[in-house]
């Protein structure tokens, strides 16, 4: 699957289930590790670990298996690694609190 191929997919999984405030960065030249950074918010433990699980069952069932899954026992910050593309899936609270968004410098874009 192409990046943008990749983005729309994990995009459609995330709205499949009511993922909200969802951000794409572009991280190109800024990491070593991905390309894109997906960023999605839940309302709740259950809600967060359910967008992630969504989202790396469909990745299985499209081809695609998940490089890695972390904190999904824990249900505040999610991580799905998709290799080009990572996907952070966290509670209000965890994404107010580590501010992904200006860490890597794109400050709510």
């Amino acid at each position: 699957m192409q990046a943008e191929e990749l983005t729309k997919f994990v995009l459609d999984k995330i709205d499949d289930m009511k993922g909200r405030d969802v951000l794409v960065l572009d991280v190109k030249g800024l990491s070593t590790i991905t390309d894109t950074m997906v960023i999605a918010s839940g309302n709740s433990k259950r809600h967060v670990q359910s967008i992630a699980e969504n989202v790396a069952t469909e990745a299985k069932h499209a081809g695609m298996k998940p490089l890695g899954v972390e904190g999904q026992s824990e249900g505040e910050w999610v991580l799905v690694d998709l290799g080009e593309l990572v996907l952070h899936v966290m509670q209000e609270k965890a994404r107010d609190f580590y501010q992904l968004e200006k860490l890597w410098g794109r400050n709510g874009e």
